[in-house]
């Protein structure tokens, strides 16, 4: 009742399931229609939107698959799957593979490896780092995981492990193996310096060379299986590796099918015949040879076979085998290729002959070194023997084939193992073996067209590994439920016993096929029909083909039928081989390699029975000897008999350790990256056991829950009744109700345990009801939304109205008035407009009128005035046409009267002449000449009174002619004149109209040229108008340009200046980042350095603890570090010989190379010892000749040594005075120089050196008057001893003999005389140097002088050339010469500033020196002189130099056999805890400098430099000690550092002395100089800031991941999803779970202990700003690795405890520290998991916002990117690949998790005290009372 109705509920419209399909194996569908038990189909639609219907099994009733819940899919075990079904499986791992791009996944207890076809970056060493000591369900699935747990468990267990690596050919076994060993030789290490790690990895490319070839599915297919045994020592620590091998396929050495290639060495060979080396092995290309060229492919893709070569040849090497055991290796697969070279042909049907001269058995008989005959002899024939005889049988040319083939494989084997052997003896050392890891590399189930005898032992091999696993898996759900106290029911599971009892047992197919091969004629067919016979009615897995009757088929676990072909078993088990082939082989001579192959070869004696010879001519003996007896049976077994006990073996060192399962999937048969075929991969998940493990876990509870994780994720079904404060109880009461049959859970101790598809069940309980919850939520939230909305709009409406009929209101009383108003200003505008019109139209028209009055007056006085003018024109013109007409009538007249009486006086003359011819002519004349008479008479008359009257008019007229005359006369003497004038005036006009003329035309050229210029003038005005327009356009066009321009300026300047800052930042930052990089490997060389000396100082431990007779381990702590080669205690220096005698009797067990190592570091350290004690020793000889010496001469000498110091300071003086004058010459000279040039430049650094000169003088009046005392004391210690001598002389020998010896006890007078003498020659050498100083700045300052005169000459040429230049650029130049003056000015005063400033510190430190010791001299003196005989004798009175009372000048002053006490109270008994809260910060480190500053005071260098070197090794002794104490490294780094700043602040250099106050820099450092050992305690404070930082990572490891990733800092967020049989570590806070606050505890606590020991607020800040750091690493690199972690909801959370880090920062003031900046990548991931992950633009934004991660860690996060719930979206593939697309330019590193043993350089900011060292106290509580105050 309670099924159906659960199967009702399920079963429901819009469910999903899995129905079968022939292409896809599973296809998804979807129920359209709710399922009603009693139906017999289900109505399906499918994802491409096709409806079907599914008809049910009418008996079975089975529905189809449930799909398990998106938010299931893609997880990272398969048993956290609700439905556990082969469909739900392969999805699962479809989708990681295709869409997460994750190849590995778990299965249970079983690593899933999908093989990508790809290189990915994914095992690099900080994988491994980050995989390293986590927890297997803590990180996402990986082969470095399961290695963790197999490395874990046998350091936790302390029991072997094995990791069992199978798999089908190209699925990727050998690269899961190999990564693997790679892992436990990255986190393990070796014990020795024999680089084992890398020897066990070298071994790889070896076997892969000999051992891997290419087949149709995997181009480095391994052809054998390999367990490898990895060794351990007791610290799990490699130490050494075994390999066995198990059944290498010799058959592909003369065999390989299409497309397949022979082992790679043939090829490497090959491919490199080309190099000096190889010439003699005569090789050629792979195509030459029969063995290489059967596939027809000898090439694989992207594979070069010369480097290949190169690199096995380098394993070799690092192995230890030689070039000459190479070359020989080389030369045996040589051989073996000639020899398949090698024809055999028919002789006849029964022998075979291989012709003469053969050139490939030449060389394969050279490169052996055996002869040709012999060989040719015994590859056609063989020897047969019975009871009597031996026989020599000719062999057919195909047998003869046969076994040369068989030979090249039994070569092949050979060599096999003989490289195996070596590789072993290689990885194997003299350390005993505490515990292994075994890793099996084991081919998978194989099935082929054609299957043969290695087909059948592989699969055998795989069925007994099957049956383990099954076991294993089963004791383990067995034990899990006992654990959990659950009622064990028996689950039923596949056992393939049965399989393996048909094999194996007796009668099975391995005895048979024995048997049949100790039959003298038995054949393949023979034992097929034994099969048959025996096995096909007995059991149910041995079936026969149909069709064929040399053939069987087994049927494998797994549903797996396999059909094994029976040609080729019974040859393949007996592995004959010719023996006299073998002994030809032996008896070479030249070839040591080939009879060391074969030097455990026993005689072979054959199966069938018949036993070969032992080769060569030599006759065998009848009865073979009783000592190979056992060795022949041994020899007898076959291959399946051998393989079978060595599987066995194996099974048994499986059984005897803990299994971890890798099991490989070939994703497709072609190779491609990334795809997947469900086919192939259904199949290899049938064979290798996945689906048996899903079928074990489903059978039984496969989903278990803890109660808080089913409270937590569940919570949401409870009602707040059902809440208790048991949880388990509320728990027990919930699922009670909500599952209804008890059968279906199970309540353990800690756990719920679910039946498959209850997980499924109650997530779509869960479900439903936060769908109806937000329904719920949207439907209200809706409907607020809505009010909200309408009341908005309903207020915006009426505020709308409002406004708008207020608005109308006010327009249209506007209008209304403007209305009216318009109506009164129309009115007016229109009268005033008829007015304006009326007037204008008016005057317009009187406008009129005058003008056209005006103008008609004038018309008409211009027409009268016309007719005037005209009237005038005509009068003149008819005038003068008048009388040009008249003067022409007249002339004509004249002219006509002429003609016409010419013409009648001719007709008179002819009548005439005719008349005077004839009388009546006459008389007719006469007649007419008398009245011509009269008329003339008459006429006469007339005439006569016409010429009175002419007369009289002549006679008046003559007188007025003649007056006229004389007028005339008059006038023309005044014409004549005139016209001598004319003419004049005449050649004048001519010349002037001539000029005229020419003026005229020049005129008209003029006017013309005037009308061009005018023309052109105006066309240049017109132009110019234009241009100048053109100008303005352009001017404007200028000045916008200009404008533009200088304001482009102004950006490009600014962004210019901000590039320049930009720049100037970056080229900051790129310094800042080289010097970083230079202080990091500066101080990565440091922290080596420091291992190198812990490793040595382990090693010195271990050498003195071999000798302790007592068992155990011990550790002891080091006395002894870098700096201590040159001083060391003679406490240490016994200890050191002792070491070393311990050293001599351990080194003998030792490794060998390590021993010699010792013994030579051993052997300088005590030829050091010896050389530094033999200096002692003559220093100590030399000191004691001397001072024997010196009281010898001592009274000899005194006297000429006085007089000699006396001359040499009259001398000194003389030069003091010469060098006083000449310094006085210069000053007034520079005085004089710089009175004339005030303003010259450089003026001022005069002043500064005259200045310096002055204080020089000041110092030397001082050195005068010491000089003074000096001489006082010398001249009364002379005449004292002068006084003395006198008295010796007076008084008797034993007085003086007593008061010498008085003297020599006291030791008064030789002290001073020595003193004095060498306080002496230190003066005269301090004034010598004084001179050459003096003469040197005399020198320099006239060299400055003529520097000067140069700069004036060169100012003045430059002013010169100056003064030509234009005023701008004049005052450019000015400026530039003077800034460049002024800069060369500066530096140089600085330079000479700073060297001035040197000098002068450096005589003022000598002074005071010399001051000290004439002091200390002179009070010796006196003592000396006061002593009781010379008081007696005659009193001296010395002149002492006078000293005042001082107070405590801060030094502390202690004895030397008092130093150890010191450094044993003072750093390695002192508790840091006491010191911090009760004394001052530092405390330590004053007292250890007040301490110094006495030694330095007394001018003790061997005080300063023990005390120093003590101090040094016994921080590091007690940091060795106490390394782990976050809070004694903290002391003691503040310590070092306040040590670090006093030798600093008190060194006397300027720079660490301007913060000082004046009483500080009195106690300064007077007479050594430190700075060598200020770098020391530098290095030993970069040693103990990163002791500090191990120390702070280790202590917050541990935290990390469980506070900022795994607990709920806001409860309820992010719900817990199944996490299948691999728990991870639960999020939510039980007790002892870290939590944030642990860690925001932890940081405070960090943060007040250094606070607390004073340490620089600097150095904190790098502190915190590493710790932040680590944390941010460390979370983003668990981020990155964990899919359950890449959610909404996560990201959230770690934002929250982000921002909680951040109010931490700003809580304690460190903001600004750099810490925040280190944690923006993990924000950046944050904000990645939340912001959308859709679109284009989601793209572009999620590129600009993760500038701090790279491209690989943005799409890791994406691809492993999560929904808790169903309401959240997965990120589709297509949005991954946009993003790289997007960010494909991106120039970055390919590392995909952080540094997080990345340690920042760090810096020591010099911090001075404001301490005074008189003020400081000891306090009674640090047992000092042996230090005196000074």
């Amino acid at each position: 009742m309670n099924m159906n109705r659960e199967l009702e509920y399920m079963f429901v419209q819009r469910a999903r399931v899995w129905i079968p399909d022939a292409e896809e194996v599973w296809k998804s569908a979807e129920l359209t229609k709710d399922f009603k038990n009693g139906d017999a189909s289900l109505q399906l639609m499918l994802e491409d939107g096709t409806s079907i219907e599914h008809k049910l099994d009418p008996k079975t009733k089975n529905l189809p698959y449930l799909r398990n819940p998106d938010i299931l899919v893609g997880e990272n075990d398969l048993t956290a799957l609700s439905y556990l079904h082969e469909p739900a499986v392969l999805h699962n791992l479809k989708v990681r593979f295709i869409d997460s791009k994750l190849i590995y996944t778990y299965c249970g207890i079983v690593l899933v490896a999908i093989n990508p076809y790809e290189t990915l970056g994914i095992y690099g060493t900080d994988i491994i780092n980050a995989y390293s000591g986590q927890n297997m369900g803590d990180m996402d699935p990986h082969i470095f995981a399961v290695a963790e747990e197999a490395y874990k468990q046998m350091a936790r267990d302390e029991r072997n492990q094995s990791i069992i690596v199978s798999g089908e050919s190209g699925a990727g076994k050998t690269v899961s193996a190999k990564y693997a060993m790679r892992y436990f030789a990255t986190v393990s290490g070796s014990t020795s310096e024999a680089n084992v790690e890398q020897k066990v990895l070298a071994s790889n490319p070896i076997m892969e060379a000999i051992g891997n070839a290419k087949t149709t599915r995997n181009d480095n297919s391994s052809r054998f299986g390999k367990y490898i045994e990895i060794g351990f020592d007791t610290r799990y620590r490699i130490i050494g590796a075994n390999m066995r091998t198990y059944l290498l396929e010799k058959s592909r050495v003369v065999f390989q099918a299409d497309e397949e290639r022979n082992y790679h060495i043939f090829y490497q060979l090959c491919a490199s015949s080309h190099l000096p080396e190889f010439k003699t092995l005569k090789l050629s290309s792979a195509n030459d040879f029969l063995y290489t060229r059967q596939g027809r492919s000898p090439v694989i893709h992207g594979v070069d076979d010369t480097k290949e070569l190169s690199t096995t040849r380098n394993a070799f090497t690092l192995l230890g085998i030689n070039e000459s055991y190479q070359m020989g290796l080389f030369q045996v697969l040589a051989a073996i290729l000639h020899l398949g070279n090698v024809e055999i042909k028919d002789k006849d049907s029964d022998s075979s002959l291989i012709p003469p001269n053969n050139r490939h058995l030449t060389a394969f008989c050279e490169l052996v070194g055996v002869t040709y005959q012999d060989m040719s002899q015994w590859l056609c024939h063989r020897k047969l023997k019975t009871a009597t005889e031996t026989y020599i049988k000719t062999l057919p040319r195909l047998q003869a084939t046969n076994a040369r083939d068989a030979l090249a494989k039994h070569i092949y084997a050979k060599l096999f193992n003989w490289i195996v052997e070596h590789v072993n003896k290689a990885l194997i050392t003299n350390i005993k073996q505490h515990s292994f890891i075994g890793v099996l590399d084991i081919y998978g189930f194989e099935t082929f067209e054609i299957n043969s005898f290695e087909q059948f032992c592989i699969n055998y091999a795989n069925e007994k590994l099957q049956q383990q696993f099954n076991m294993h898996v089963f004791k383990l759900e067995q034990e899990e439920y006992m654990k959990e106290q659950i009622p064990w029911t028996l689950i039923d599971f596949y056992d393939n016993q049965p399989c393996i009892n048909l094999i194996e047992a007796k009668m099975g197919i391995l005895d048979l096929l024995d048997e049949e091969c100790k039959m003298p004629k038995g054949s393949d067919d023979s034992w097929a029909q034994k099969l048959y016979n025996t096995h096909l009615k007995t059991c149910s897995l041995f079936e026969k083909p149909r069709m064929s009757n040399r053939a069987f088929i087994i049927q494998h676990f797994a549903d797996k039928q396999v059909e094994y072909q029976c040609e080729g078993f019974l040859e393949k088990n007996k592995d004959t081989v010719n023996e006299d082939q073998i002994n030809v082989l032996k008896a070479s001579k030249k070839f040591d390699l080939l009879v060391e192959l074969f030097q455990d070869e026993e005689k072979t004696t054959s199966p069938t029975g018949q036993v070969p010879g032992t080769g060569g001519r030599t006759r065998l003996s009848i009865k073979p000897d009783k000592g190979r007896d056992k060795s022949s049976k041994e020899h007898k077994k076959t291959v399946g008999c051998q393989f079978r006990n060595s599987l066995q073996m194996l099974m048994d060192t499986l059984n005897a350790t803990t299994p971890h399962y890798v099991r490989c999937i070939k994703p497709n048969d072609f190779k491609l990256a990334f795809s997947f075929d469900p086919k192939r991969a259904v199949q290899q998940l049938r064979a290798c056991g996945v689906l048996e493990t899903i079928r074990i876990s489903a059978a039984g509870f496969p989903s278990r829950w803890t109660y808080q994780e089913f409270f937590s994720r569940y919570r949401v079904l409870m009602k707040q009744k059902d809440v208790l404060s048991d949880k388990k109880l509320t728990c027990r009461n919930v699922l009670e109700k909500l599952v209804q049959d008890q059968d279906k859970y199970q309540f353990g101790k800690t756990k719920i345990f679910f039946r498959a598809g209850q997980v499924a069940y109650l997530e779509k309980l869960r479900a439903d009801k936060l769908r109806v919850a937000c329904i719920r939520i949207q439907k209200t939230i809706r409907c607020w939304l809505a009010r909200k909305k309408y009341l908005r709009k309903r207020s915006a409406a009426i505020t709308i109205q409002r406004f708008t009929r207020g608005y109308q209101a006010r327009c249209l009383a506007k209008f209304m008035r403007r209305t009216q108003a318009a109506t009164i200003i129309q009115k007016y505008q229109r009268m005033c407009m008829e007015r304006k019109r009326y007037r204008q139209k008016q005057a317009a028209a009187l406008v009129m009128q005058t003008i056209l009055r005006a103008y008609m007056a004038r018309q008409k006085y211009q027409g009268l005035l016309r007719e005037h003018n005209a009237v005038i024109i005509q009068k003149r013109v008819r005038g003068w046409l008048a009388r040009c007409w008249y003067k022409r009538c007249l002339v004509s007249l004249v002219y006509l009267q002429c003609c016409f009486r010419r013409m009648k006086a001719r007709r008179e003359l002819k009548k005439l002449k005719i008349e005077a011819r004839s009388v009546e002519h006459f008389k007719k004349l006469n007649k007419g000449m008398e009245n011509k008479i009269m008329q003339l008479q008459r006429r006469i008359d007339e005439q006569t009174k016409d010429n009175r009257s002419i007369n009289e008019k002549l006679v008046s007229l003559e007188t007025s002619s003649t007056a006229e005359r004389e007028r005339m006369r008059g006038e023309l003497s005044r014409l004549r004149g005139v016209e001598e004038d004319a003419k004049n005036k005449g050649n004048q006009v001519t010349s002037l109209l001539e000029q005229l003329e020419k003026l005229k035309k020049e005129l008209s050229s003029t006017q013309k040229e005037k009308k061009t210029i005018e023309d052109w003038a105006q066309t240049y005005r017109d132009e110019m108008e234009k241009m100048v327009s053109e100008l303005k356009d352009q001017n404007c066009s200028l000045k916008k340009e200009k404008d533009d321009l200088n304001r482009l300026i102004q950006e490009q300047s600014q962004q210019m200046t901000e590039k320049m800052a930009r720049a100037i930042v970056e080229k900051t930052q790129q310094l800042e980042t080289d010097l970083n990089e230079e202080r990091s490997r500066y101080q990565n060389l440091l922290t080596e350095h420091l291992r190198l000396e812990e490793k040595y100082d382990d090693l010195k431990e271990a050498m003195v603890s071999s000798n302790v007779s007592k068992p155990g381990h011990r550790r002891t702590d080091s006395t002894h570090s870098s700096n201590e080669s040159e001083y060391t205690y003679n406490s240490e220096y016994a200890e050191l010989e002792e070491g070393s005698r311990a050293a001599e009797d351990v080194t003998r067990g030792m490794d060998t190379s390590l021993t010699l190592k010792l013994q030579k570091r051993l052997t300088e350290l005590e030829q050091e010892k010896q050389s530094l004690r033999n200096e002692l020793e003559n220093r100590e000889d030399q000191f004691q000749r001397a001072r024997a010496r010196d009281d010898v001469e001592f009274k000899k000498a005194r006297g000429a040594e006085l007089e000699y110091e006396s001359l040499k300071r009259q001398e000194l003086e003389s030069e003091n005075k010469k060098l006083k004058h000449d310094l006085a010459e210069i000053r007034r000279s520079l005085l004089g120089n710089a009175a004339t040039g005030a303003g010259a430049p450089g003026s001022p650094a005069y002043k500064v050196v005259l200045e310096q000169l002055n204080a020089s003088c000041e110092e030397l009046e001082v050195r005068k008057e010491e000089v003074l005392i000096l001489r006082s004391q010398l001249v009364s210690q002379k005449e004292a001893l002068h006084h003395k001598d006198e008295k010796e002389t007076m008084t008797e020998p034993s007085t003086y003999v007593e008061d010498v010896s008085k003297l020599k006890d006291a030791g008064e007078l030789k002290q001073a005389y020595i003193g004095l003498k060498d306080t002496n020659r230190l003066l005269e050498h301090q004034l010598q140097t004084q001179r050459r100083s003096y003469d040197s700045e005399v020198e320099s300052l006239r060299g400055e002088l003529q520097n000067v005169k140069e700069e004036n000459n060169r100012q003045q040429q430059l002013l010169a050339q100056n003064l030509q230049l234009p005023p701008e650029a004049r005052i450019e130049a000015s400026l530039q010469h003077e800034i460049t003056r002024l800069t060369n000015e500066n530096l140089d005063l600085m330079e000479q500033l700073e060297k001035q400033d040197r000098t002068i510190r450096k005589l003022k430190k000598q002074l005071k020196v010399y001051s000290k010791r004439i002091g200390e001299m002179g009070a010796g003196q006196t003592e000396g002189q006061t002593s009781p005989g010379q008081m007696v004798d005659e009193p001296i009175h010395p002149v002492n130099i006078p000293r005042r009372e001082k107070d405590f000048q801060g030094m502390l002053e202690y004895k030397k056999e008092d130093e150890l006490k010191l450094v044993k109270n003072l750093i390695l008994e002192l508790k840091p805890r006491g010191v911090a809260v009760n004394l001052i910060p530092g405390l330590p480190a004053y007292i250890l400098f007040m301490c110094l500053r006495h030694a330095d005071y007394v001018n003790d260098d061997q005080k300063v430099r023990t005390l120093l070197t003590s101090t040094i090794n016994s921080i590091k002794k007690i940091l060795k000690k106490r390394g782990d104490d976050f809070e004694t490294v903290s002391f003691w780094l503040s310590n070092t550092c306040r040590f670090l700043h006093c030798l600093k602040q008190y060194s006397g250099d300027e720079a660490f002395m301007k913060h000082n106050t004046q009483r500080q820099n009195e106690h300064t450092l007077s007479n050594f100089d430190l700075a060598e050992y200020r770098q020391v305690i530098s290095d030993l404070a970069i040693q103990i800031y990163q002791q500090l930082i191990k120390c702070m990572e280790n202590i917050l490891q541990p935290m990390i991941v469980s506070g900022m990733l795994e607990h709920e800092t806001i409860q309820g967020v992010s719900g817990v999803k199944p996490t299948g049989l691999r728990k991870r570590t639960s999020s939510i806070a039980d007790e002892g779970t870290y939590t944030l606050d642990s860690i925001l505890r932890q940081l405070s606590a960090f943060h007040s202990t250094m606070c607390q020991h004073g340490t620089d607020p600097e150095l904190i800040k790098q502190v915190v700003k590493q710790q932040f750091y680590i944390i941010g690493a460390v979370t983003l690199n668990n981020l990155l690795l964990r899919k359950d972690m890449c959610s909404w909801s996560k990201g959230m959370q770690i934002r929250y405890n982000v921002s909680q880090l951040e109010e931490w920062l700003r809580d304690k003031g460190l903001m600004i520290c750099g810490a925040k900046e280190t944690l923006e990548p993990l924000i950046q991931a944050a904000q990645l998991l939340q912001v959308k992950k859709k679109t284009d633009e989601d793209a572009e934004a999620i590129c600009s916002m993760c500038l701090a991660l790279t491209t690989a860690q943005i799409v890791k996060v994406l691809n492993l990117y999560t929904p808790v719930n169903e309401f959240e979206e997965r990120v589709s593939v297509a949005f991954i690949r946009t993003i790289q697309t997007r960010l494909r330019d991106r120039c970055e590193s390919p590392q995909l998790l952080m540094d997080t043993k990345m340690i920042y350089p760090v810096t020591f900011p010099f911090n001075p005290s404001s301490l005074a060292l008189e003020t400081i106290q000891i306090p009674s509580s640090l047992n000092l009372s042996f230090l005196t105050r000074v």
